[in-house]
């Protein structure tokens, strides 16, 4: 900063620059159980697995039997008028040609969906902070600090994905800001604790086109917008309180884990379009754990869930599993074949809200 600035403004030398967003690695002891946890504010945290005691373990050589099931069929009338809202969603398809078309043939397919849905709760750690105000300092003269699965928690209904931050209880302690080193004010950036900024009209010189500089006067400094003319800025960090509580926060995740699986028995159809629509769930096995599916007549499915329940297993080890369910649902897929004016066409009606996927239609008219 050039003298015409020092003599625009006053420096106030007790104000810091400000310091780093996150606390020293060094600032905070050690909490036993504790160890590695960041201090990175904001960081994902340190996972630890479930102890023993709480992981759920597969028994060797168990598995699941499923009943026999009826494949759904489509009738002429479902599949016409399916059709006909179809056509009605195209700003140009006539309605006509599904009102008036011919069937020739109904073509149902087989295709069963199976779901694995593993219920699971994970656990990390980090130090955080926020501003000291003066509440309790819940500290080590309370107790010693619970290990991160033996901290009290309730766990939400099944299957839905929630997360839950709880400050672990004893190990909050007050530090200085290490911020604003405890004066609860950061010297401003923008005029480096001046107050004053180079007028941006003049650039400085207090002159514009020959004459005085009208925004500055003539001083070639302003007031500095940013700090109001303080030359500094409340904290951040602290909020201006000057020191911080910090804890370690426990965050809690409770997540449904799905694996899918739809066997491709019609390459013609786009299997993604599965994904849209409901299937009629006619088996569903729930358990903390649930075992291979044997004996089904689609050997694919079968394998899926053989598949389904290693891959979780070995994939969600460093996690608790509250709960699994595993699903079979018979998904309707019928292929439609008709005539239309002698030339033949055909779509797909599939899911129980009956959709119609079609590539081709016979005009693109928009009479109705």
């Amino acid at each position: 900063m050039d003298s015409k600035a020092e003599e625009a403004g006053c420096l106030d030398p007790d104000i810091k620059d400000e310091g780093p967003s996150a606390p020293p690695a060094d600032l905070l002891g050690p909490v036993s159980g504790y160890e590695g946890t960041p201090t990175d504010w904001g960081s994902e945290g340190n996972l630890y697995p479930p102890p023993p005691d709480r992981a759920n373990k597969p028994e060797i050589d168990r598995n699941a039997a499923v009943p026999h099931v009826r494949v759904p069929t489509v009738s002429e009338d479902v599949a016409r008028e399916a059709l006909v809202q179809y056509a009605g969603s195209k700003w140009t398809w006539s309605r006509k040609p599904a009102r008036e078309l011919v069937f020739e043939e109904l073509k149902p397919f087989t295709i069963y969906r199976y779901r694995l849905e593993t219920y699971t709760e994970s656990r990390a750690t980090a130090w955080s902070f926020e501003p000291f105000t003066g509440q309790l300092v819940d500290g080590p003269q309370y107790g010693i600090p619970p290990l991160p699965w033996d901290v009290a928690v309730e766990v939400p209904p099944m299957y839905k994905d929630i997360e839950e931050k709880v400050k672990v209880p004893h190990t909050s302690s007050v530090k200085e800001c290490h911020t604003c080193y405890g004066r609860g004010k950061v010297r401003c950036s923008h005029c480096n604790g001046w107050g004053k900024v180079r007028c941006s009209s003049c650039f400085g010189s207090g002159h514009s086109q020959g004459k005085r500089c009208t925004w500055c006067h003539g001083a070639g400094r302003r007031r500095c917008t940013w700090c109001g003319g303080s030359g500094h800025k409340t904290c951040n960090v602290c909020k201006g309180h000057c020191n911080l509580l910090h804890y370690i926060l426990l965050t809690v995740t409770w997540k449904n884990q799905i694996y899918e699986h739809v066997p491709n028995r019609c390459p013609d159809f786009p299997i993604k379009l599965f994904e849209k629509v409901s299937g009629d769930k006619f088996f569903v096995d729930e358990n903390v754990l649930v075992y291979p599916i044997v004996g089904f007549p689609d050997e694919e499915i079968c394998e899926a869930s053989k598949k389904g329940n290693q891959e979780h297993l070995a994939k969600f080890s460093k996690m608790r599993i509250l709960q699994q369910r595993q699903t079979i649902e018979l998904v309707p897929l019928t292929q439609a074949f008709y005539k239309y004016k002698d030339q033949q066409y055909n779509y797909y009606v599939y899911g129980t809200e009956n959709q119609v996927h079609a590539t081709k239609y016979p005009t693109n008219c928009t009479l109705l």
